[in-house]
């Protein structure tokens, strides 16, 4: 399952060392490795991240939001969409049409 993600870092709390030592774990190749974010932006001049995780479950989503992350204690989470490719999307369309296409024949 894919889910689309906007996070902003909470920061008021850390100093600005702490701050970019923060981003710096975040940033780890444990977090961007382990296979769970397909893919992650920094927003240019804002402390927030978008992205796509790939899951098996919710109950992942809700592992990985609450402690799976390196960031995940300054993370606030604003937005958890799934999503599907749009290639998959695609294909669907093609078979709806190719059925909806179809002759129907009545039953004798």
């Amino acid at each position: 399952m894919l889910y689309f993600f906007k996070a902003l870092l909470v920061h008021e709390q850390l100093t600005a060392d702490e701050l970019w030592e923060a981003w710096e774990a975040g940033a780890a190749p444990g977090d961007l490795g382990s296979g769970l974010i397909k893919s992650v932006y920094k927003v240019v001049g804002q402390q927030r991240v978008i992205g796509i995780f790939e899951l098996e479950s919710h109950d992942d989503l809700d592992r990985l939001l609450m402690e799976g992350l390196t960031m995940s204690h300054v993370l606030e989470w604003e937005e958890l969409t799934p999503v599907r490719e749009y290639s998959d999307f695609a294909d669907d369309v093609k078979h709806r049409r190719k059925r909806a296409a179809r002759p129907q024949h009545p039953a004798e």
